[in-house]
């Protein structure tokens, strides 16, 4: 299984945060508009993404819900179908919710640097350290704490968790 280390957190200024990753990227920006549908999934999690333009992936993923650096296992399957696939996985699974965002993506090195304003929840910086086969974890995390500094996210703001739980969470307390 492919593995990165990951952190979430929660951005006042999409904007200015855009600077910051613009001026340290290697890559980017590029605008990803994407359409997460969560399934039921005993050993960890289940999602189709759907980008809009007829392609997808199921992506099924593991990690801890905590807050900081943690590290991710995941595998991605390309479908040229998402919405029959959707309509399948809905049937003999069920949905646990959709999240929906637009995404700039930024490369900084080996790191995936997401600017996500999701729907019904706000703006969102999210870090994917890209791991080899081999490659050390403690240095993984240490490279995303150091660029969460150069990127000024206090770690004050940052959140456990999937947004899907961040939503059904303020759905339910509505």
């Amino acid at each position: 299984m492919a593995r990165n280390i990951e952190i979430k957190a929660a951005v006042d200024d999409l904007r200015a945060l855009a600077g910051h990753a613009a001026r340290i990227a290697s890559q980017g920006p590029q605008e990803i508009r994407q359409d997460d549908t969560f399934f039921r999934c005993d050993t960890g999690r289940l999602k189709l993404r759907d980008f809009g333009d007829g392609t997808g992936q199921l992506i099924f993923y593991q990690r801890q819900d905590r807050q900081g650096p943690k590290e991710s296992f995941y595998v991605l399957s390309e479908t040229a179908s998402p919405d029959s696939l959707r309509e399948t996985l809905s049937l003999a699974y069920g949905q646990v919710g959709r999240v929906r965002k637009k995404r700039l993506l930024y490369m900084v090195g080996r790191t995936r640097v997401h600017l996500d304003d999701v729907e019904g929840l706000g703006n969102f910086m999210e870090l994917e350290v890209v791991l080899q086969d081999g490659d050390d974890i403690d240095a993984g995390m240490r490279e995303a704490d150091a660029l969460m500094q150069r990127l000024g996210i206090d770690r004050s703001h940052l959140i456990e968790g999937a947004y899907i739980d961040l939503l059904n969470r303020r759905q339910s307390s509505m």
